[in-house]
C-alpha cells in the first residue's frame, strides 16, 4: 500500500464516527448547488469541496481526501473516467458515484473498470442520493435498474468474446462460499439481500467480499465480476 494509501485508511479509521466526507464534481454549477444542498440536510453527510472539471477533482481529492466522489462523466480538461481512474490510483479506498446524463453502454463499462462503484443517471430523484452515498461509503454499489441491464449485457459480450482465450496468468483461487457471494454480486445484490439468500450474517458478507478483491487485487464489487466474466470463473447469460 502507498504512503498516501496508509494515510487515507489511517484519517478513516480514526473518524469512523465523523460525516461521510463528499466531494461533487459536475461542470453545471446548478446540479453542483442541488447536490450540495441535499447532502447539507443530512447530519451524517459533510460537502467537503466542489470541483467543475476532472483535473480540479483529482487536485482537490488528493488535498481533501473524501470518502466518497459524486462524479459527472463529461466535462472539460479531464473527463469523470480518467478522474476516477486517477482517484483511485492514490487513493483505492475513496468511492465514486458517477451521476451522469449519459446512458452510453461505453461509458457504464468504462466507469466500472475504471474504478466506480456507483452509476447513477441524472434523472434520479435528489432525495435518492444521500442513500446512494452512504450505500458506497459502506461497501454497497449502486446502479439505476436500467443500466443495471445493459451492465449485464456488456459482461455476457465479454465472456462471448474471451471464450476461446486461455487465461494468461494463474487465476487466484476463490472459495466455493466467496465464489457463490460473487455470483450474487453479478446479479446486483446488496449485502443484505446476499446474506439473507446465504443465511448468513452480513457482516460475514462484506468479509467476503473484501476478501474476493485482495485475492483478485481489485478495489470494487463491479471489478471483481468483470474480472470473473473475463477470466471465465463466472458465466452471465
Amino acid at each position: 500500500m502507498s504512503e498516501r494509501s496508509e494515510r487515507d485508511e489511517v484519517a478513516r479509521s480514526a473518524g469512523r464516527n465523523e460525516p461521510i466526507r463528499v466531494l461533487i464534481v459536475d461542470d453545471h454549477s446548478l446540479i453542483r448547488r442541488s447536490l450540495e444542498l441535499a447532502l447539507a440536510a443530512e447530519a451524517d453527510i459533510e460537502v467537503v469541496g466542489e470541483a467543475s472539471d476532472g483535473q480540479e477533482a483529482v487536485e482537490l481529492a488528493e488535498r481533501l481526501l473524501p470518502d466518497v466522489v459524486l462524479m459527472d462523466v463529461r466535462m472539460p480538461r479531464k473527463d469523470g473516467i480518467q478522474a476516477t481512474r486517477a482517484i483511485k490510483e492514490s487513493m483505492p479506498s475513496t468511492r465514486i458515484i458517477m451521476l451522469t446524463a449519459s446512458d452510453e453502454e461505453e461509458d457504464l463499462f468504462e466507469a466500472f473498470k475504471a474504478g466506480a462503484t456507483g452509476y447513477l443517471l441524472k434523472d434520479v430523484q435528489i432525495d435518492e442520493v444521500p442513500d446512494a452515498v452512504r450505500g458506497v461509503h459502506g461497501g454497497q454499489s449502486f446502479i439505476n435498474p436500467a443500466m443495471a441491464t445493459k451492465l449485464i449485457t456488456e459482461f455476457a459480450s465479454i465472456s462471448r468474446k474471451e471464450a476461446e482465450r486461455p487465461p494468461q496468468l494463474p487465476v487466484p483461487r476463490l472459495t466455493d462460499r466467496e465464489m457463490e457471494v460473487l455470483r450474487l454480486v453479478a446479479k446486483g445484490m446488496n449485502n443484505r439481500e446476499i446474506a439473507k439468500e446465504l443465511f448468513i450474517s452480513e457482516n460475514t458478507v462484506k468479509n467476503h467480499v473484501r476478501n474476493i478483491l485482495e485475492k483478485l487485487q481489485l478495489h470494487s464489487r463491479m471489478e471483481a465480476v468483470v474480472y470473473a466474466v473475463r477470466e471465465r470463473l463466472l458465466e452471465i447469460t
